[in-house]
C-alpha cells in the first residue's frame, strides 16, 4: 500500500479544440486510437488515473482525469504523456488541481465515507473542487474548530451515500485543499451541499470553485463523445 505521506493526487480538466471534430474520420480514429491506447494501459502502483467525461456539463472542460500517484513528477510526466498523443495535440489544460493525501486533523476514525479516492468500486459520478479557508479560521483555537467540523462531519454522514476525500494542496497549489466526492446520487448530494450551507463552518469559506462535475466511463465511450468514428 502506498504511503499516504508521499500520495499526491491531481484533477486535470482537459478542453477538445472544436476544429478536431472537423478532421477527417481516419484522421480522428488515428488519434482517437492513440489517446485510448494510453488510457487503457494498466495503472502501474502507486499510479492510478479514472476518466471522466465533462463534454456539455462544465464549459470549456470535455475530460477530466483523477489521478494517483507517489510524486509530482510522476504526475507531471502522465499529463504530458497524455498531451503527446494524436488527441493530446488537440487538448488544452483548462484546471489543475493537486493535493496531497494526508490524515485528518479532525477524523479520529475514518469511516467508509472518508475512504480513499481511488479504493473499492467507482461510483457514477465524481465532483471535484478548489477550497479555501479564511485566515481567521486558522486563528481561531482548535477546540473551536473541531467543534465546527464536528457539526460538518454530522451533517455528511447523515449522506452515507456520498463519499468524500480530502486533500491538501498547502504550498502545491493556490486553494488549500483538493475536495473530491463520488456519488451515484447526484439529487442526494445536491441535498448534502445546501445542508451544509447552513453549518458553522460556512462561514470561512473563501472559495469553492470551480466545481468540476465528470460522468464515469470507459476510455471508448468518452471518445466516442468526443466525436471519434
Amino acid at each position: 500500500m502506498t504511503d499516504p505521506a508521499s500520495t499526491y493526487v491531481q484533477a486535470l480538466a482537459l478542453s477538445l479544440d472544436p476544429a478536431w471534430r472537423r478532421r477527417s474520420d481516419d484522421r480522428r480514429r488515428r488519434e482517437a486510437a492513440s489517446f485510448s491506447d494510453l488510457l487503457s494501459r494498466p495503472d502501474v502502483p502507486p499510479m492510478r488515473t479514472m476518466a471522466y467525461s465533462s463534454i456539455g456539463i462544465e464549459p470549456g472542460v470535455d475530460l477530466l482525469l483523477w489521478r494517483r500517484a507517489d510524486s509530482v513528477d510522476a504526475l507531471e510526466e502522465a499529463a504530458a504523456a497524455v498531451l503527446r498523443t494524436g488527441l493530446g495535440r488537440w487538448l488544452e489544460v483548462r484546471h489543475s488541481l493537486l493535493g496531497r493525501i494526508g490524515p485528518s486533523q479532525y477524523v479520529r476514525k475514518p469511516t467508509e465515507q472518508e475512504q480513499s479516492p481511488f479504493d473499492g468500486a467507482r461510483s457514477r459520478y465524481l465532483i471535484v473542487y478548489p477550497f479555501t479557508k479564511s485566515t481567521d479560521w486558522y486563528l481561531l483555537p482548535a477546540e473551536a474548530r473541531q467543534g465546527i467540523m464536528n457539526e460538518h462531519m454530522r451533517v455528511g454522514h447523515q449522506y452515507p451515500m456520498v463519499r468524500q476525500a480530502l486533500a491538501y494542496s498547502f504550498g502545491l497549489d493556490g486553494q488549500d485543499f483538493v475536495v473530491a466526492y463520488e456519488t451515484d446520487d447526484l439529487p442526494a448530494f445536491g441535498d448534502l451541499v445546501r445542508a451544509l450551507r447552513a453549518t458553522e463552518s460556512r462561514r470561512s469559506t473563501v472559495n469553492d470553485n470551480p466545481i468540476l462535475l465528470g460522468v464515469h466511463r470507459p476510455a471508448g465511450e468518452i471518445l466516442h463523445l468526443l466525436g471519434a468514428p
